[in-house]
């Protein structure tokens, strides 16, 4: 039996021990994401026995994979066992290839798989997004050279608790411009709140691009493992040509620097201007993730 709860800040050594085993870089397997967005999605952790399974949703439950060490086809099972509990067909989300290898080694053809493109993972070579090198990245190098000639007093800075306030500044002006009720900028913002809140203790990593002393971009987002970073957020006034440009290219520089490889920016969500904009950075892999849905009748 599974015993869920809402995640607390107490939880990420555990489920950072999880982690540790997994083998994908999946964008979900860091505790921090799970933690931001738990109000929005519902999120329910559980431990079974050296397995960590997160649940989404109300009404319509999802699960995560279990991940950890120990007999996986079990806790599957009770993933399973759960869902039926509540009248809900098994749905675990964000399967990659080796994980589909293991569910069909165990289970043999009783799940089947649904496919959305939105939710696959942007994943870039951190050299890539530094050094800007090659034609491909012909534009993003203009935009950059345009703000520090438009901007020459810019200056980058880590974040830290001294300029917090001036990142969620930046946030909230950033959703007054928008100049709409989108729902989803709410939802947002409570998680960049939360993850500010607790941002030394989630041992997140961000950056500041500042123009005459004021904030103008930010971004932070937490390691995967040794090798692999998420970034979370990242936001920038949409007029400022080039501000965008600029921290992802200085936060990648200190990313290079602390020895990452790579930097996983997560979903598109199917959203055309998103998509767009993380096509334009080439990602180096494009980590497809399905929904593996266990046939009863099968």
């Amino acid at each position: 039996m599974l015993n869920f709860k809402t995640p607390e800040i107490e939880d990420k050594v555990w489920v950072d021990k999880c982690f540790s085993n997994a083998h994908s870089m999946n964008c979900e397997y860091v505790f921090g994401s799970i933690y931001l967005w738990h109000t929005a999605y519902c999120t329910q952790i559980a431990q079974y026995k050296d397995f960590l399974i997160c649940r989404w949703g109300k009404n319509d439950y999802s699960y995560s994979l279990p991940i950890g060490s120990g007999d996986f086809k079990e806790a599957v099972m009770q993933i399973i066992d759960d869902a039926k509990s509540h009248g809900q067909k098994p749905k675990i989300y964000g399967v990659t290839e080796s994980y589909k290898n293991m569910i069909e080694e165990a289970f043999h053809g009783k799940f089947r798989y649904e496919y959305n493109d939105g939710c696959n993972d942007y994943i870039y070579n951190v050299s890539d997004l530094a050094e800007l090198h090659g034609k491909k990245y012909h534009g993003k190098r203009n935009h950059i050279a345009n703000f520090k000639r438009n901007y020459p007093d810019w200056k980058y800075e880590e974040i830290n608790e001294d300029n917090i306030a001036d990142c969620i500044e930046l946030h909230t002006k950033w959703i007054y411009d928008k100049n709409d009720n989108d729902a989803d900028y709410s939802l947002e913002f409570e998680a960049v709140l939360a993850g500010f809140e607790n941002y030394k203790k989630l041992g997140y990593i961000g950056g500041i691009i500042r123009v005459n002393e004021k904030a103008v971009a930010y971004t932070y987002g937490e390691p995967l493992n040794n090798c692999c970073f998420v970034s979370h957020f990242e936001k920038a006034p949409a007029e400022m040509q080039g501000a965008y440009a600029i921290i992802n290219q200085e936060f990648s520089k200190r990313l290079l620097e602390r020895g990452f490889e790579f930097v996983n920016r997560e979903e598109d969500l199917g959203l055309e201007g998103l998509r767009k904009a993380k096509q334009s950075y080439h990602p180096c892999l494009w980590l497809k993730k399905e929904t593996a849905v266990y046939d009863c009748n099968n």
